[in-house]
C-alpha cells in the first residue's frame, strides 16, 4: 500500500473537497479532525460521511494540539506528504477567543512541524503543504497583494497567527530541510462551505427574511475564490515539493481569483440566484476587517500553470443549489 496522504482538518470545507479530489485520483487518504463546535458539528459529520463512503479514506478523531496522539499516529502511518488545513479560523472570532487561535494555530502547527522533522530524519518525508491566509496582508494598501510584499502589519490575531506559521515553516525548512509550501487562501466559497462565511450567512438570512449585516456600508471588496479552483491549486503544489531558494526549500503562493468583487455585487448575484430581495443592515467597518483583498497569483501561474477560472456568476449559483438541496429549502 502506498503511504497515505494526511489531511488535517479533513472535516472542514477545503479539507473535504481536497480529500475527494485525492481519492478520485487513486490516493490513500487519512483525514484528521477534532470536530470542534466553532460551527455546527453536524455539517462536519455530513462532510465526513461523504468521504467515509470511499474505501481508500480513513478518519482519525485527533486534535493537532494533542502532541502525543498526533505524533503516535503519524509515526505509525509514515506519510510522505501532509496537507495541514486544521486551524482556528475567523477574523472576528479571534477578537473574542484569542487563546483558541494561539493553541490551534501556533501549538498545533508546531506539533505538525515536529512530526515532519521526525519523519524527515527517517528519510520518509517529502512535502508539507499548509494553509496560510490573505489575512497576513493586514493593513497593506498596495494592491494586488503579492507574496513579496511586507506582511508585518496584521489587523487581526488570526492574520498574525498565520504569518507566524509561515515564519515557523521557514525556520524548519532552513534548519531541518523540511520542504514546505504555504498557501495564502483568499475568501474561499462554494458547496459545503463554512457557515461563518459571507455566502452561507447571507443565504441563510435572506431565505428566512432576515436582514444581513453589511460592514463598511458595503464598501468592501473581496477576491472570492471558488472551491474547485482552490483544490486544483493545492493538488498541483502538493505534487511538486517547494523548490529551494538560496538553499531553503520553502515557498509561498497566493490562491485567489485575481478579481476582487465589490461586496454589494456579490450580494446582488447571490440574491438573484436565490430569487429574493435582500434587506441590508449597513454598518461601519468592523475591527479586524480589511477593506480590499486582491491576490496577485502570477507566481502560481508561472511555476505551475494554474489560474482560477470560476467567476462568482458561475460559482454562487452552484453554492445556492447545494444549500437548497442540503437544507431542503
Amino acid at each position: 500500500m502506498h503511504a497515505p496522504i494526511i489531511i488535517t482538518g479533513a472535516a472542514g470545507f477545503i479539507g473535504m473537497h481536497l480529500a475527494q479530489a485525492l481519492l478520485a485520483r487513486g490516493e490513500q487518504v487519512v483525514g484528521l479532525d477534532n470536530l470542534n463546535d466553532y460551527y455546527d458539528p453536524a455539517l462536519k459529520e455530513a462532510r465526513l460521511a461523504q468521504l467515509q463512503a470511499h474505501p481508500a479514506f480513513a478518519f482519525e478523531h485527533v486534535d493537532v494540539t494533542n502532541q502525543q496522539a498526533l505524533t503516535a499516529l503519524l509515526v505509525q502511518l509514515r506519510p510522505r506528504r501532509i496537507v495541514h488545513l486544521a486551524a482556528q479560523v475567523g477574523v472576528r472570532h479571534s477578537i473574542t477567543h484569542p487563546h483558541a487561535f494561539i493553541d490551534a494555530n501556533l501549538m498545533g502547527f508546531l506539533n505538525v512541524l515536529e512530526v515532519a522533522r521526525h519523519l524527515q530524519g527517517e528519510g520518509a518525508f517529502e512535502h508539507l503543504v499548509y494553509a496560510s491566509s490573505s489575512s497576513v496582508y493586514g493593513a497593506n494598501s498596495k494592491i494586488p497583494f503579492a507574496v513579496e510584499d511586507r506582511v508585518d502589519a496584521p489587523v487581526s490575531l488570526y492574520g498574525a497567527s498565520k504569518r507566524a506559521n509561515e515564519l515557523m515553516a521557514l525556520v524548519y525548512a532552513r534548519q531541518f530541510r523540511i520542504a514546505a509550501t504555504g498557501l495564502r487562501f483568499f475568501t474561499v466559497y462554494g458547496p459545503w462551505g463554512r457557515p461563518d462565511m459571507a455566502a452561507f450567512k447571507f443565504t441563510r438570512a435572506i431565505l428566512v427574511g432576515e436582514s444581513i449585516d453589511v460592514y463598511n456600508h458595503g464598501q468592501l471588496q473581496r477576491d472570492f475564490t471558488y472551491i474547485d479552483d482552490v483544490v486544483a491549486a493545492v493538488l498541483v503544489v502538493l505534487d511538486r515539493p517547494a523548490p529551494a531558494v538560496e538553499g531553503v526549500p520553502h515557498a509561498l503562493y497566493n490562491i485567489g481569483n485575481q478579481q476582487p468583487e465589490p461586496l454589494l455585487r456579490f450580494i446582488e448575484v447571490l440574491a438573484q440566484g436565490l430569487g429574493c430581495t435582500p434587506m441590508m443592515n449597513l454598518l461601519p467597518m468592523q475591527a479586524g476587517d480589511m477593506p480590499t483583498t486582491y491576490a496577485d497569483t502570477t507566481p502560481l501561474q508561472r511555476d505551475f500553470g494554474w489560474r482560477s477560472t470560476t467567476t462568482i456568476d458561475q460559482g454562487l449559483p452552484r453554492f445556492v443549489a447545494w444549500y437548497r438541496g442540503y437544507y431542503a429549502v
